[in-house]
């Protein structure tokens, strides 16, 4: 883990920033106080309906059968499920038992997920019979010691008396490992501990507004700031927690009017899949107060259009390793609210490099990621973090994003590291070389483009063989390419790096070409 400066320690703890309470205890604290809030999943295969008390119980149960089968605190736990109860159950308990939980999206492939497994090499799996196109794969967790499989034989994984309390753990140890692609070609495995991940929770609960309404969770809980959002926050609040396995804009639209739920952001595509929707009308209007927008690029064009149809909008800039970097409260002035991602929030510090590369550091950063090579590029000795991201900061200290020096993707507020689609693409025979970039999307905020310089004597492939391609070396499809470019040779630097900025401009060319 990276060495966190000891002033930085003793300044976090005399703001209140970190506390001695675990993760568990946050939890057990917060469902004491309101044991009868709601909890419903809105799903077509698995629905669910009951209070806070009842998973609490299948939570304690389930912490009760897995501390009977060797499970303790510092022990790793994957769940890789829909937004389901058992999800919450499974993050709930192991919090219980002070392990370590890392959830996994629903849809990573088996390459993503015998990564991840190898890396932690988890006590615990938890999966799904099948959800869509994920099904269990009995070989890829033979070496787990213990696997629960939802519709199957999960229930048998349950104690009959359930576990009284929480397990004794260091507040300053890991107490989750959220799963990212990035710039490598694996997934970065983000170390957060109890105190980065509490302060977190309680920092982006202070961003809600109050009369925000009850909110529908689609985003998903296998990714961190979807599990965040549904099973910490509502807890934290005493707030009813309403979970949707897909996102389907005709049903969250159904909802508003049926259940008054309301859609209260998240990535770009949320809000804009609502308006853009057949069914969408003014009468939908009321129960889309607020648009909090982060987790992907956010045009000037979609708030400008939010905000001229009376939805106030803020935005805020973070990732997994520093998930609340800048935010802009929904009471800023509103040039600040829709143009620029925010400023600084509270114990946060950011400054810029030379190059204009965006460095922070405060309570909710991330101890480091499960390679050391990558967290000894990533963080330096007084405890910054290089992002990878190009800002500017205005006179009134809020910063506006401006450029990637990373080769992230975010489709969706879902990260695709786009080295790792360029790899898969020169597995085409008739690929010679690849670079994959991001480009606009007026509904995901950005999607993969992907530019191709062919072998001599060979064909162009279509986007259809290069999916065809993709599916079957098993890269998950929310990562597969949008558009596809062939170039003679791609711009260089004097080194022969690919220019990856000068395909992005390109972009906007073809498309002004193509109209």
């Amino acid at each position: 883990m990276r060495t966190i400066p000891p002033e930085l320690v003793r300044r976090y703890e005399a703001e209140g920033w970190w506390t001695r309470e675990t993760l568990g205890g946050l939890l057990a604290r917060g469902l004491r106080e309101a044991p009868d809030t709601r909890f419903r999943v809105h799903s077509a295969v698995r629905p669910w309906s009951g209070t806070f008390r009842d998973v609490e119980l299948v939570a304690r149960r389930l912490a009760a059968g897995l501390r009977d089968r060797g499970v303790g605190p510092g022990d790793t736990v994957v769940f890789q499920l829909p937004n389901w109860m058992e999800a919450a159950a499974v993050f709930w308990a192991s919090s219980f038992l002070g392990a370590v939980v890392v959830p996994v999206v629903h849809f990573y492939g088996r390459k993503e997920v015998g990564y991840i497994l190898e890396t932690v090499k988890p006590k615990v799996f938890v999966g799904p019979e099948r959800f869509g196109r994920l099904e269990h794969q009995a070989d890829l967790v033979a070496d787990v010691p213990v696997v629960g499989v939802v519709g199957r034989d999960f229930d048998d994984l349950l104690a009959d008396e359930p576990m009284a309390g929480v397990l004794a753990a260091d507040p300053a140890a890991p107490c989750l490992i959220a799963f990212t692609s990035g710039t490598t070609s694996d997934p970065k495995g983000v170390v957060h501990s109890h105190q980065t991940l509490g302060h977190e929770t309680r920092q982006l609960a202070g961003l809600y507004p109050d009369d925000r309404s009850e909110q529908l969770t689609a985003a998903p809980v296998g990714h961190f700031i979807g599990m965040v959002n549904a099973f910490l926050i509502p807890v934290l609040d005493g707030t009813p927690v309403n979970l949707a396995d897909v996102w389907d804009p005709a049903q969250a639209l159904a909802l508003m009017k049926s259940d008054g739920l309301t859609v209260g952001g998240g990535a770009t595509y949320y809000m804009t899949s609502l308006l853009d929707h057949p069914d969408f009308t003014p009468e939908h209007l009321p129960y889309m107060k607020y648009a909090g927008l982060g987790g992907s690029s956010v045009p000037s064009a979609v708030t400008t259009r939010l905000e001229g149809m009376g939805i106030t909008v803020f935005r805020s800039y973070g990732s997994t390793e520093h998930p609340s970097i800048t935010g802009s409260r929904h009471t800023a002035p509103v040039d600040k609210r829709l143009h620029t991602d925010g400023d600084v929030l509270p114990g946060v510090e950011l400054r810029l490099a030379e190059d204009g590369e965006i460095l922070s550091r405060g309570p909710d950063l991330c101890l480091g990621y499960t390679d050391p090579a990558l967290t000894e590029r990533a963080f330096d000795a007084e405890g910054w973090y290089r992002t990878g991201d190009i800002g500017v900061v205005d006179g009134d200290g809020y910063l506006t994003i401006t450029d990637r020096k990373s080769d992230v993707i975010i489709r969706g507020g879902e990260n695709i590291s786009a080295l790792e689609v360029e790899e898969a693409l020169l597995g085409m025979p008739a690929v010679a070389e690849a670079a994959v970039v991001s480009a606009p999307d007026a509904r995901l905020g950005e999607h993969a483009a992907a530019f191709v310089r062919v072998r001599p004597g060979r064909s162009m492939p279509t986007l259809e063989e290069l999916r065809a391609h993709l599916e079957g070396v098993g890269l998950a499809r929310q990562k597969w390419p949008e558009e596809l470019h062939e170039v003679a040779d791609f711009p260089r630097t004097a080194s022969g790096k690919v220019q990856k900025f000068v395909l992005r401009r390109s972009l906007g060319d073809i498309a002004v070409r193509s109209r």
